[in-house]
């Protein structure tokens, strides 16, 4: 692995190359370049733009045979993605790519779908601020430790005293009325309302977390080997995207296929609260089109990390961890 900047600039002139190809490709592809995307969990509506661009010819249209595989709570996709298995994987935060990076393994962020990190905690009703939850016990993955778990003790004076493990199951929630629960936007209020216990939800990104969410995130050597494939990829996703807002029942059809137990309900619910929160098409995105990565918002991430001391900034330097590149003058538009 090349430990110098140089190395992503490099990176990022083949990629501008790639995605001034990418507008003419789908009249000059002829054979479908095959391309393996990884999502992080079972298909849901979190993961709709590139179910989407699958059912309705996007990445066809660019040139690519996509296929989309799931990841779930026993799949490292990372791991799978640096033996081959997939072209690019879909990080949970730009923040768990870093670290991998920082680990040893030459992944880049390239595009980011969602502006804001939909991470929550929610508790039962009598907690309306993140203050409230001083002393309670408070469910959380393992995998928090590494992201938003210190940002939290640090803003609020959490103490690790007060976690007990989650395991992607309301029920000790719903029993313990003293208790609170790591979840997504889009998924667990859901199913906690659908339980009947009226609860209230804690955004982390409404409070400063810095984190992007959902990104496309490919090893180095993909970037630079395969810029073009890439440059198209990127492109097709976020016109899913754009296109899954508008009418997401063609990749919901998709995403029932992949995931049987995902419901209608659940599907609508996680589309309405993604338009809501402006999850896709707020932000930078707004202006600046959906998928945008910016150089401040890296540096937050980043910065984040070496403060909490996540990573070791010796071992991995900022410009090595992103690209934006593939997706600054996109301007797929909300």
């Amino acid at each position: 692995m090349m430990k110098t900047a140089s190395r992503l600039s490099e990176l990022g002139a083949a990629a501008l190359l790639a995605v001034g190809a990418v507008g003419t490709m789908s009249s000059t592809a002829h054979a479908q370049e095959k391309f393996t995307y990884m999502t992080n969990w079972y298909a849901q509506a979190e993961h709709g733009g590139f179910y989407q661009a699958v059912a309705t010819g996007l990445y066809k249209k660019y040139g690519l045979d996509v296929t989309i595989k799931m990841g779930g709570p026993q799949v490292n996709i990372v791991q799978m993605m640096a033996a081959g298995q997939a072209e690019c994987v879909m990080g949970s935060s730009d923040l768990q790519m870093i670290q991998m990076r920082e680990g040893g393994v030459p992944v880049v962020n390239v595009a980011a779908v969602f502006q804001k990190d939909p991470q929550v905690l929610i508790a039962h009703e009598d907690v309306k601020k993140f203050e409230d939850l001083k002393g309670k016990t408070i469910l959380i993955a393992s995998s928090a430790q590494r992201g938003y778990w210190p940002w939290l003790k640090a803003k609020y004076g959490f103490t690790d005293s007060q976690t007990r493990p989650y395991t992607f199951n309301i029920q000790p929630f719903v029993a313990d009325k003293n208790s609170a629960q790591q979840g997504y936007l889009t998924s667990e209020p859901f199913a906690i309302a659908k339980a009947g216990v009226k609860a209230n939800t804690l955004m982390f990104s409404d409070q400063g977390y810095p984190a992007y969410a959902t990104t496309i995130s490919c090893m180095e050597k993909t970037v630079k080997d395969r810029s073009a494939a890439v440059a198209s990829f990127v492109k097709a996703s976020m016109e899913g995207w754009k296109s899954y807002l508008a009418d997401p029942a063609p990749a919901n059809a998709l995403i029932k296929k992949d995931n049987p137990n995902m419901t209608d309900e659940q599907l609508a619910y996680s589309v309405a609260k993604l338009k809501e929160m402006g999850m896709a098409t707020g932000g930078d995105a707004a202006t600046m089109g959906i998928g945008i990565m910016t150089d401040a918002r890296a540096k937050a991430s980043y910065d984040f990390l070496v403060d909490a001391k996540l990573i070791d900034p010796a071992k991995v330097k900022l410009t090595e961890t992103y690209t934006t590149a593939f997706v600054k003058d996109l301007k797929v538009l909300p």
